[in-house]
């Protein structure tokens, strides 16, 4: 069986749940032990965390990636079967912000929540738009979502009561990390994405809705989404995705310079596939996102806001224009009018304790490769 030698996805493994954590490069069923090899700043990847690495830059990036494709054809004695291996966290995360890109997911949350107006505000065609999440709850696939208590308030209700959510949902997105960091006060140009990313990973932003109805006017989401972002435990490098590019979908809203990305090209022909309890319920397509990451860093950065090490940004739910291609459960159940009948006979609207929602992705590779990018999975907990 040939090995996959050129997605080669980076986490941070441990051949026990409390053993030393160290770097390792995925390699279909096998994990490549990248500590234990003669690599230039070996001690990088003897750690908990990818950061090190990453905060060597791009031209480091690729010589690391080119090494390990070259032992891996050569043979190497430094392979360890990943069905043995504890994944943990890859990155410490610095900061984590999360934006709103695909036009569909905001059209339909429009529709449900302002149905006497325009489905989209104002100012979407022309920024994206984002907000500042809680970097300390970001976590690895397979971390418990615990149900977030706090207050909500139907429209019925004359006032608000606290407890258990009773709307929580999903949130299917694309990630990005960020290795090479930037000055404060210093934009990083549309252009510029991959001297600064280091590479892609998938994440759910777990969301409870009843809680961000109440609490979102006027300053936005806070703790609907603060209890828990899970991540994916492999990060796909920049360096593996050309076959993915392809441009950004068409826009009839003219661009301010900063975010002209014409002659950047980053939109990715990413499938996501979302599973509840295993059976499939979504495929959205990450290629109709109407804003591309090189825009979202573009402005995320466009008032100087420096970049660090760790740095995580979130592309915001992916959405197409079909039912089966939503990215959350409030558009799937038009906000619990429609719900979801299951292949048991039961149904959904919003997520019950018990229920495991999966994440997976794949996208073009090389002479008609797909490439994969693993599983982001959660399992629903009580409240406590």
């Amino acid at each position: 069986m040939s090995r996959d030698t050129h997605t080669l996805p980076f986490g941070v493994f441990s051949e026990t749940p409390d053993g030393p954590r160290r770097v390792g490069v995925r390699a279909d069923d096998l994990v490549l032990d990248v500590g234990a090899l003669d690599l230039p700043h070996a001690a990088d990847f003897a750690t908990a965390s990818l950061n090190a690495f990453l905060a060597r830059g791009r031209t480091h990036w690729g010589d690391v990636r080119a090494r390990v494709q070259e032992l891996l054809a050569q043979g190497t004695d430094h392979l360890l079967p990943l069905a043995g291996l504890t994944l943990h966290l890859p990155v410490e995360v610095a900061d984590y912000v999360d934006f709103y890109s695909s036009r569909h997911h905001a059209e339909n949350i429009g529709r449900m929540f302002r149905p006497d107006s325009p489905p989209l505000t104002p100012n979407w065609t022309h920024l994206p738009i984002g907000y500042h999440g809680r970097a300390g709850t970001v976590a690895v696939s397979g971390t418990p979502v615990v149900r977030p208590s706090g207050q909500r308030k139907a429209p019925t209700d004359d006032v608000p009561t606290f407890g258990p959510s009773r709307r929580l949902d999903i949130e299917a997105e694309v990630g990005f990390v960020v290795g090479t960091p930037s000055a404060l006060g210093t934009p990083v140009p549309v252009g510029d994405l991959a001297e600064h990313v280091f590479g892609v990973c998938l994440v759910n932003d777990w969301s409870s809705r009843d809680l961000q109805a109440w609490e979102y006017v006027p300053l936005g989401p806070f703790l609907g989404k603060s209890f828990l972002t899970s991540i994916s435990p492999w990060v796909v490098p920049l360096a593996a995705l050309a076959d993915a590019r392809v441009p950004a979908p068409p826009r009839e809203t003219p661009v301010l310079p900063y975010l002209d990305d014409a002659e950047h090209p980053w939109g990715l022909d990413l499938e996501l596939v979302v599973t509840l309890n295993g059976q499939e319920v979504s495929r959205p397509p990450f290629a109709q996102m109407y804003w591309t990451p090189a825009q979202q860093l573009a402005h995320l950065t466009v008032n100087g806001a420096s970049l660090r090490t760790g740095d995580l940004f979130a592309s915001g739910t992916v959405s197409g224009p079909e039912r089966d291609q939503r990215g959350s459960f409030i558009e799937l159940s038009w906000g619990g009018a429609e719900p979801l009948t299951l292949a048991d006979g039961s149904t959904r609207s919003f997520l019950e304790d018990g229920d495991t929602v999966t994440i997976t992705a794949t996208a073009p590779g090389p002479g008609g490769t797909r490439i994969s990018f693993g599983e982001v999975t959660g399992t629903v907990q009580p409240a406590r």
